[in-house]
């Protein structure tokens, strides 16, 4: 089952300063419905990860990384995630920092699996305080 969430250890992971989302590499990986990711999940794995064409293991970079903050909620953002060519199907997704041994930050779940036969992309939420995927407040 994939439970979209803030990982536990990422909390952990950035009030300890183990975390720098705008210097560090951050990725998306792509996992299928028989995936088990949630907050227990600590780091990237390939178990149960998308396989197709378009796809490779350990997903995509993400780029765009914003900081911002209003209301008293510190928030980040990125770019939509693309892959094109694509011809996969995915579940859910895993952001993880590859700078830091690939430890795990957040997991997405699409709600349905989602399958692609040209382009797929993740699109992320409006850059917010009360809209953006990852907010402190």
């Amino acid at each position: 089952m994939i439970f979209q969430t803030l990982t536990t250890s990422f909390k952990v992971e950035v009030l300890s300063g183990v975390h720098d989302l705008l210097t560090d590499t951050i990725k998306l990986a792509l996992y299928s419905d028989a995936a088990d990711l949630g907050a227990a999940t600590t780091v990237y794995s390939t178990t149960n990860e998308t396989s197709g064409t378009g796809y490779s293991a350990g997903g995509v970079t993400l780029t765009g990384v914003t900081i911002n903050s209003s209301n008293g909620v510190a928030y980040v953002n990125f770019d939509n995630a693309v892959w094109n060519p694509a011809t996969f199907s995915a579940a859910g997704g895993l952001i993880y920092n590859a700078s830091k041994s690939n430890k795990s930050i957040a997991v997405l779940s699409f709600g349905a699996t989602k399958i692609a036969t040209n382009t797929f992309t993740v699109v992320m939420p409006t850059n917010s305080y009360n809209s953006a995927l990852i907010r402190f407040g």
